[in-house]
């Protein structure tokens, strides 16, 4: 079955059945990743741009890893050493690209709806890389992904989104896939990195890391965005790790065993130690492998095409 949607904007677009259509397709390209062949002839005719206005290392390989196992025609672009730096405007930057037979578009932007915007005036299928802080679906799913494949359903399960909400595109794609699939959410962090009025989202708010961790099936823990943050918002790193770190002291002094997850690139020593990082309560490599697979789904489910006969 196709998506409802043309693009992959955000995840608000999705319905439950989109959302489910997605992790069933990554299923199958998750199979075909453990093959000792990994690329598939699906994507032969389709080429794929990946433009990118933001740096990024994890989520533009990962895209570019999905599309090539597709078999698809990869394009990269970077707007550094670009027109861009001479004044070029975004439409005309994707025009461009486009007027060279671009069947879709990968793009990275720091400014929150510049994919809905380019939208409006290009023909080609869009995937949300991240735009400002608004929206990072991809990412939303691969970890609700990696979730279930350790909780089975999500549909009362609960999940502790903790540290820099309010800078975070992963947090508000987190909640509105969480909430889709019937888990509960709290967030936590220093009040503030706590947007105002986030309860009205579906979520709770708790200040205090212990008795958030200790409500807790899974925490997915996010980075300090220091170069989106435009004032002080705390007085030191030092400061942040000591009261809303993850560490392995912490983690033990739990009454029960939790799974902790990050999104990258971590700062280790600040929201998590190394060896809460690497320790067996951590899916974080799981979830750089799944984002493979789930990337791999939206780009084929978007393509139009409409069997996996490929994979057989």
């Amino acid at each position: 079955m196709p998506l409802s949607v043309k693009h992959l904007l955000g995840i608000k677009e999705l319905t439950v059945n989109d959302i489910e259509q997605i992790f069933k397709t990554a299923e199958s390209f998750k199979e075909v990743l453990q093959r000792p062949i990994k690329r598939l002839p699906t994507l032969r005719d389709t080429t794929v741009a990946n433009i990118f206005f933001e740096n990024s290392t994890r989520t533009r390989l990962s895209f570019e890893l999905a599309e090539k196992r597709l078999g698809a025609d990869v394009v990269n672009f970077s707007s550094s050493g670009s027109s861009v730096s001479k004044g070029e405007t975004l439409i005309d930057t994707v025009n461009n690209i486009l007027s060279m037979k671009v069947d879709m578009v990968v793009m990275r932007h720091s400014a929150s709806g510049a994919p809905w915007f380019l939208s409006q005036h290009i023909g080609a299928s869009i995937i949300n890389a991240g735009d400002g802080t608004n929206e990072h679906p991809t990412q939303a799913l691969l970890d609700a992904f990696s979730m279930r494949e350790k909780l089975g359903n999500l549909k009362g399960k609960r999940i502790t989104i903790l540290g820099d909400i309010m800078h975070s595109r992963v947090a508000l794609s987190n909640i509105f896939c969480l909430t889709k699939l019937g888990a509960e959410i709290t967030v936590s962090g220093p009040p503030t990195l706590i947007p105002k009025h986030i309860e009205s989202l579906g979520v709770r708010v708790e200040y205090d890391i212990k008795k958030a961790l200790e409500w807790c099936d899974v925490a997915n823990v996010l980075r300090i965005q220091l170069e989106r943050q435009h004032k002080p918002l705390f007085s030191t790193l030092r400061e942040y790790a000591l009261f809303y770190g993850v560490n392995k002291k912490l983690l033990d002094g739990l009454e029960k065993e939790i799974i902790v997850m990050h999104p990258g690139p971590i700062n280790r020593g600040v929201e998590l130690t190394s060896d809460v990082a690497d320790s067996k309560q951590s899916i974080i490599l799981g979830q750089v492998e799944n984002g493979v697979a789930i990337r791999m789904a939206v780009i084929y489910l978007l393509s139009g095409k409409r069997d996996l006969t490929d994979l057989t």
